[in-house]
């Protein structure tokens, strides 16, 4: 069954407001809270449900992936903001709850003397899709992409509170970040639905952050591509993913190369191809002709009699393999060129020319499909 937007879960506009989005999870919670609605599964269900969309739409990595791939960014653990550390397909029950059952198993968040947030966690892996060119992949390049960041907001110093205020203790938790519920034989609890596990409310938000302790904005790496590298290959960037929470540590960024089609030549692993158009004269006389690689021009010699479709191999003009290896070679295809636009004169010439040509010696490749397709008849017709 699909599921449902997250949007329409919340009740809210695609365009909704981090305050918008709060307010309309707030509400949800008071009205499906479990505390409030004992025993009712349906009302634990939507509860549920609200709070997935609501860590998934406060977050912008994860938003804008949602955005644009829906659910299925965090499944089978695509990239680009919602990696496997931090995807909605991988929250288990007591994530998503706030370790439900932790005071029976002794790991609860929110115990006495801590906050529920205090516990740090790693940020998500990012993905960023870099397309070069075949030259900048066979050579190595540097790069400087630019891609969306976060940074501490200097009005409230990262509280989220306006300057001269501070955030304070949870009503509802008491700064624990978690409510206890006693459920038959069970003592279970759940994260804060008040203060989302924090702790503390900020009444009087920042106006710069609006409350929420960073800014956002983008940031400029430069990223240095290796010789060799092909479509598909991944470099890594250590500490440039999604920011750690609760001091926990950065996610990394991976970017992706993908290697654009290039006019002349295609690449199949370490060797390069191309086509290299030779006239008819040239191919029955033989010559040399001017082969583009991507180290400069070389002649390529031709022998007299060069059928179309023919091979030559220009050793060591391919490609070094970035993880090592012999260097590749570049393939040249040769296509023989019929003269277009021709004049009567060159018509008149052809047609004598054709007319000189007898015997199987001057056509051996015609002649020997004639033969294959008239034993080919033969043997349909008995």
């Amino acid at each position: 069954m699909a599921k449902q937007d997250l949007y329409e879960i919340l009740g809210v506009s695609k365009n909704a407001s981090e305050d918008e989005l709060k307010k309309a999870y707030r509400r949800l919670a008071m009205k499906y809270h479990p505390d409030r609605n004992p025993d009712d599964k349906d009302a634990e269900a939507k509860f549920k449900e609200a709070k997935e969309a609501y860590e998934i739409l406060t977050d912008a990595q994860k938003r804008a992936a949602y955005d644009q791939f829906g659910h299925a960014a965090f499944e089978g653990g695509m990239g680009g903001g919602a990696g496997a550390a931090g995807g909605y397909g991988g929250a288990g029950f007591s994530d998503i709850f706030g370790d439900v059952f932790g005071d029976i198993f002794g790991g609860a968040r929110g115990q006495a003397g801590g906050r529920g947030s205090s516990r740090a966690y790693r940020g998500s892996d990012l993905q960023y899709n870099l397309e070069i060119s075949l030259e900048e992949a066979v050579a190595g390049t540097t790069v400087t992409i630019k891609i969306p960041s976060s940074e501490e907001c200097t009005a409230c110093g990262g509280s989220g509170a306006k300057k001269g205020s501070k955030p304070k203790t949870c009503p509802t938790c008491h700064g624990a970040g978690a409510v206890r519920i006693q459920q038959g034989i069970f003592a279970v609890q759940q994260t804060c639905p008040t203060c989302q596990g924090r702790g503390e409310i900020i009444e009087d938000p920042c106006p710069v952050c609006h409350g929420q302790g960073r800014l956002k904005t983008q940031k400029s790496l430069s990223v240095k591509i290796p010789p060799g590298v092909d479509t598909g290959d991944r470099i890594r960037l250590s500490g440039e993913g999604e920011h750690g929470g609760q001091g926990g540590p950065n996610g990394d960024l991976f970017v992706v190369v993908h290697v654009k089609a290039h006019p002349i030549f295609t690449r199949q692993e370490a060797d390069l191809y191309c086509e290299v158009p030779v006239s008819f004269t040239t191919a029955a006389l033989g010559g040399e002709v001017d082969v583009p690689t991507l180290s400069g021009s070389v002649r390529l010699k031709i022998p007299q009699e060069t059928q179309s479709g023919k091979q030559f191999r220009l050793r060591g003009k391919g490609v070094t393999p970035v993880r090592g290896g012999a260097i590749g070679d570049m393939i040249c295809k040769v296509t023989i060129e019929t003269p277009v636009k021709l004049s009567e004169e060159q018509k008149e010439l052809l047609r004598r020319f054709e007319e000189s040509l007898s015997g199987n010696h001057h056509r051996p490749q015609e002649h020997s499909w004639l033969d294959r397709v008239k034993k080919f008849v033969d043997d349909l017709r008995s």
